[in-house]
């Protein structure tokens, strides 16, 4: 049996599940035309930049990638205003979350966590042998002082999502200020802001400015959201030098590819993309928010490229039905709102599409 021979912790384990691919409801369905809306990519695809740079670099292919990352490193260095040496780059900041992990925590150490949040927090505290405590959403955001009361001796790390996924709301400057004034400095804060680049909250905290002080602070950003590369997996962190080295002691060798490192480079120097995908999303938001106005549907105000929608229905059901429709979402359920579904914010066509679909499927439920 397995089971006798394999780490039991890895039993308690519940494996990611990733938004459906479109390849694969083809496949089941037999259906054509269908667009994913279920994983939070930009639907307006990478910058030409990136595209081009890409391609030029499949000659080097036949070569390992460079170990460091240093001419991406040096780029973000200069872009954020920190020195090379307080940043590294993984295969996607999913991967530097598991580095994190591996780095700081021992059977036994207590993560927290807000509830519901990105999984994959759970994920790497469980595999190291931690406990995970989890702090609830207050009115769907972060609740820092619940968060900072759940604290205690054995508390090794707090991850905050900010924007929080699944909800897209934002803890403030000041509510982060206040939780890490009062913070044991031993403990590690992880900023994961997976979607930095589509805030506008006038409230929303740099974090960056907490690098460096006191506190013990990696703030983690990725390139598969609004730099639309997610199919390469890169992302970086950001933190302390001291952090960063002893992070990059459980580093795999040569662990973002090529196309990965090229890629990102490029896109960082196309602002207009970036403008351009944050003008489409804002558009698309508008559109969406309004249209839930005008239904009567309760969604939560985000500062995402995703939105937190009541259905009123079972969201499995909806799931099912707008699948049969060629429109794939995200269930709520496995955040605990099964009558919820978190929809990406497509092109205005996707946007489109999906208020007609979810329209047809309610009152077909209904």
């Amino acid at each position: 049996m397995i089971e006798d021979i394999a780490r039991k912790i890895i039993f308690d384990i519940k494996p990611y599940v990733p938004g459906k691919p479109i390849e694969e409801v083809e496949r089941e369905l037999g259906i054509k035309n269908i667009i994913k809306m279920a994983s939070n990519e930009n639907p307006f695809g990478p910058s030409p930049k990136s595209m081009a740079a890409m391609k030029e670099a499949l000659e080097r292919i036949s070569l390992y990638p460079d170990g460091n990352c240093f001419y991406l490193r040096e780029a973000l260095a200069k872009k954020i205003c920190v020195e090379l040496d307080n940043i590294i780059v993984g295969n996607g900041s999913d991967e530097i979350l598991k580095l994190i992990a591996e780095t700081f925590l021992d059977p036994g150490d207590e993560i927290v966590i807000a509830q519901p949040s990105f999984s994959e927090y759970e994920f790497v505290g469980k595999i190291m042998g931690a406990s995970c405590v989890f702090v609830p959403l207050k009115d769907f955001t972060h609740d820092l002082e619940a968060m900072s009361k759940a604290v205690n001796e054995k508390t090794k790390i707090v991850f905050i999502c900010n924007p929080n996924n699944p909800t897209g709301t934002v803890v403030t400057k000041f509510q982060a200020d206040e939780f890490l004034k009062d913070l044991d400095p031993r403990v590690l804060v992880v900023f994961d802001e997976a979607y930095y680049e589509y805030v506008d909250h006038k409230e929303y905290p740099e974090s960056l400015e907490y690098v460096g002080e006191q506190q013990n602070v990696i703030t983690l950003r990725t390139f598969s959201k609004i730099y639309g590369i997610a199919g390469q997996r890169i992302g970086y962190g950001v933190a302390k030098p001291e952090i960063i080295s002893a992070v990059n002691r459980v580093r795999e060798p040569f662990n973002v590819n090529t196309l990965a490192q090229v890629g990102a480079l490029a896109a960082l120097e196309d602002d207009e993309h970036l403008k351009r995908s944050f003008q489409g999303n804002l558009e698309g938001k508008e559109y969406l928010t309004r249209w839930f106005q005008e239904k009567g549907l309760y969604y939560v105000p985000t500062q995402a490229n995703f939105i937190f929608l009541q259905v009123g229905v079972d969201c499995q059901k909806v799931f099912k039905e707008m699948l049969g429709e060629g429109v794939i979402v995200r269930t709520g359920d496995i955040f605990g709102y099964p009558d919820f579904i978190r929809v990406t914010i497509g092109t205005m066509e996707e946007n489109e599409r999906f208020t007609r679909t979810l329209e047809k499927v309610i009152s077909r439920l209904k």
